[in-house]
């Protein structure tokens, strides 16, 4: 998901009191209680050939284009549910 530096501006302008927090519950002792630290699932390497204009249009996205190749990849999944 994408977000304009317009709107990213605008949202950094909110003042915290003014954010709404009212949907989201308050923690109390017991969920800390109940609480467990998990480490995210590391990424796994692979070796994939790419049209070199799909690869050069990747890279133009800038140093994050690899991780932008797994939101392109995750989201065909997520939209063609087996």
């Amino acid at each position: 998901m994408t977000i304009s530096t317009e709107r990213l501006k605008d949202i950094e302008a909110i003042a915290d009191k003014d954010i709404d927090y009212s949907d989201i519950p308050e923690t109390d002792e017991s969920f800390w209680l109940k609480a467990t630290a998990r480490m995210p699932e590391s990424a796994a390497g692979l070796y994939v050939r790419l049209d070199p204009d799909v690869l050069r249009w990747l890279k133009q996205s800038g140093p994050a284009w690899q991780s932008q190749i797994n939101a392109i990849l995750r989201s065909y999944m997520e939209s063609h549910p087996s």
